[in-house]
């Protein structure tokens, strides 16, 4: 049930505050553990209660049993399924904040502890959304709610039938599209991202796939001085994120 798309089950203290405030209406019911108690669980029992949720005690184990991970916290939130944007939506939202746009798309990322990772990365680092396909790839999950500390329920994520596609439709918008890859293209320093620009990182030990190469505008590289073969997805999708944040800060007038 905790990985069912259809009635999420989100939990950890984190990730439930931050599903009660950025979309309280899609939350049924909140389930608190029975003798969990602490100054982040009180912080995140009032936040539910604060918008009309309704906060229920129940056995410890009728809550690990529903988030289905160790690492629940005491606390879950019963809601409903995810609803996932446009990329529409993402263009609108750059625009009315007067910025480029900066979207991340993830080629075929089935991990769910890396996809809330690079979420998390997305929203930390001012990204406009996250495009994801819809097969071959995780789903918003309460896994990935809990790996991305709640930044997915405040994260714009897209999902699309065709990755390549819209890699195509992103350039016809006038989106830069840049491919990540290991071991070619233009260091991540001096490639320009300060205009409208899409990251696609490819999947955790394959990489990006050469059909979504030959799409992308051009590749990417983030140099490497050590013997390990390459980062992880999460990893490099946070280092260009933060490049490309670095050329827009230091751009702005």
């Amino acid at each position: 049930m905790a990985d069912d798309p259809s009635s999420r089950v989100v939990f950890g203290v984190r990730p439930v505050e931050e599903l009660c405030r950025a979309r309280p209406r899609e939350v049924a019911v909140v389930y608190l553990a029975e003798g969990h108690r602490s100054r982040e669980i009180d912080v995140a029992v009032a936040t539910a209660k604060d918008r009309g949720i309704a906060v229920e005690i129940r056995p410890r184990a009728l809550v690990a049993g529903l988030a289905g991970a160790p690492a629940h916290q005491g606390i879950v939130a019963i809601a409903g399924e995810y609803h996932y944007c446009r990329i529409e939506d993402m263009l609108a939202a750059a625009q009315a904040a007067s910025e480029e746009p900066l979207l991340l798309l993830l080629d075929c990322i089935t991990d769910p502890q890396n996809f809330g990772a690079l979420v998390r990365s997305a929203e930390v680092l001012g990204a406009h959304g996250v495009i994801i396909p819809d097969k071959h790839a995780a789903p918003v999950t309460g896994a990935v709610v809990k790996a991305s500390a709640g930044a997915s329920e405040r994260m714009r994520i897209a999902r699309v039938r065709n990755l390549l596609g819209t890699i195509d439709w992103l350039g016809s918008q006038g989106v830069r599209v840049w491919g990540a890859a290991a071991e070619r293209g233009v260091p991540l320093v001096q490639a320009e991202l300060i205009g409208p620009t899409g990251l696609v990182v490819g999947a955790e030990g394959r990489g990006l796939r050469e059909a979504v190469a030959r799409r992308c505008a051009g590749i990417v590289q983030i140099p490497q001085r050590g013997q390990v073969s390459s980062l992880n997805a999460s990893a490099a999708g946070a280092l260009l994120l933060y490049e490309a944040m670095r050329q827009r800060l230091i751009a702005r007038p």
